[in-house]
Order: structure tokens, then sequence, then C-alpha cells
């Protein structure tokens, strides 16, 4: 396994990746959880999160996280979990199998529908929708052991998803990945921040003015990068 740069920011392991091709090579052979690191998630103090963050592959998902590693001495470039999920599909297509949970029951049938149109050769073994009854997670880990995916995509939101692909990890073998809202964005159900927030690292401002309600949620961001500048412990 090639050697990979990681630093810890506010108790949690950031691994630093200089491209996505090298991210990519570095999950061949995973069967871990990956997760998206932004300044919202970075900022949190939850005790049982951080330790599921730190046994597994938390990445830079967000401008404030490349500039956090940065002032550590870490070079890294953003990868942004709303599209390295697609980049691992693009990959691994005809060599993997792939699970996806997640959203409504419109929102998953629409992505498996562009999923197998965009992928011809995309091995998709299984989904449902992420409303899941009490049982159900039984019902999941039966269906993992007959269909034995190689990945298996969660979309439910932080940490619920990280929370459960856990619990997964620890009775079925797999490279897991949270998507949050990723199949309603690919599905077409909602829209993406334009390209130039993105490439500005304004992806956030653009959530913000569209759902003004996130506002709340926000100050975060504010309050991470107040840390980066100022705090030489954080």
């Amino acid at each position: 396994m090639q050697e990979i740069k990681c630093q810890v920011i506010n108790s949690k392991r950031i691994h630093a990746f200089k491209s996505k091709e090298e991210f990519l090579g570095y999950i061949t052979n995973q069967n871990r959880i990956l997760i998206a690191l932004n300044a919202e998630k970075l900022i949190k103090n939850d005790e049982e999160l951080n330790a599921i963050i730190n046994e597994n592959i938390g990445y830079p998902d967000g401008v404030g996280a490349v500039l956090a590693l940065k002032r550590k001495g870490i070079q890294s470039i953003k990868i942004a979990g709303a599209e390295f999920w697609l980049d691992i599909i693009e990959n691994f297509s005809e060599s993997k199998s792939f699970y996806l949970i997640g959203a409504s029951e419109e929102v998953i049938q629409k992505t498996i529908k562009k999923l197998k149109k965009d992928y011809r050769n995309i091995n998709i073994v299984g989904f449902r929708n992420g409303y899941l009854k009490p049982g159900d997670d039984r019902v999941l880990l039966n269906e993992f052991h007959k269909k034995k995916p190689d990945v298996i995509f969660i979309a439910m939101g932080s940490p619920k998803q990280e929370f459960l692909m856990r619990d997964f990890l620890k009775e079925y073998n797999a490279l897991y990945m949270g998507l949050g809202g990723s199949f309603d964005v690919y599905s077409g159900v909602k829209k993406r921040a334009p390209k130039i927030f993105i490439n500005l690292g304004l992806e956030w401002l653009y959530r913000l003015l569209k759902e003004p309600t996130r506002f709340s949620r926000q100050t975060s961001l504010v309050k991470f990068f107040f840390k980066i500048l100022f705090d030489k412990k954080y």
C-alpha cells in the first residue's frame, strides 16, 4: 500500500492526496469507510464520530480542510465526494460490484437508471432507498453476504451514514462511502453549485443562498477559519 501523508486536525485524522488518481490507487484494495471532511465536520466535537474517522479514511472534501492541512505543512487537493464516487465507478466499473442505499424511492430509482445509462458495464447488485425501518439493517447485511458487493455507497446524511457504515463494516467487508445528498444531485432532483462557485471554494455560499435555513450550520465554517488562522493548537 502506498504511503499517504496524514495530519490530525481537531482530533480528526485527514489523509492528504495530491490527485484523484492517487486517492483511487490508495483505495483499490481497501475495506474501510471513506469519510468526507469539510469545515462543518472538522469543527464538530463528537468522540464517537471521531473514532470512526480515525479508524478509516477521512479526506479533504472542502477548502477549509485543504487550508488546515496546508497550515500544517501538507499539500493536498480538495476531493469533492459528490464527484469522487463517480470516479470510483468509472475506474472500477468493470472490476468491482456496487450496492447503493439512500435518498427517496424516486431519487434512488432515477440514480440507478442514470448510472446504467452513463456506465454501460456497471455491475449494480442491489439498491434501496434510505428510509430504513427497525430490522432493515439486518436485512441489508443478509443481502450483502448473498450478493457480495465490493463497494457500498450510502447517502443518508452525516453522522447517520457514518454510524451505519461502521456497524455494517463490523460484519461485512467492503469499501464504504458516505454521500450525503449526492444521489439527489446526480439524479437531477437538486442542482449543484455552478462551476465558478466550486472553483473558488464557495460551494457553501451557493448552498446558503439557495437554502437560507442553512445559516446556523454555516456559522461553523466561519468558526473553523478563525481556528485555523489564529489558534496555533488547532
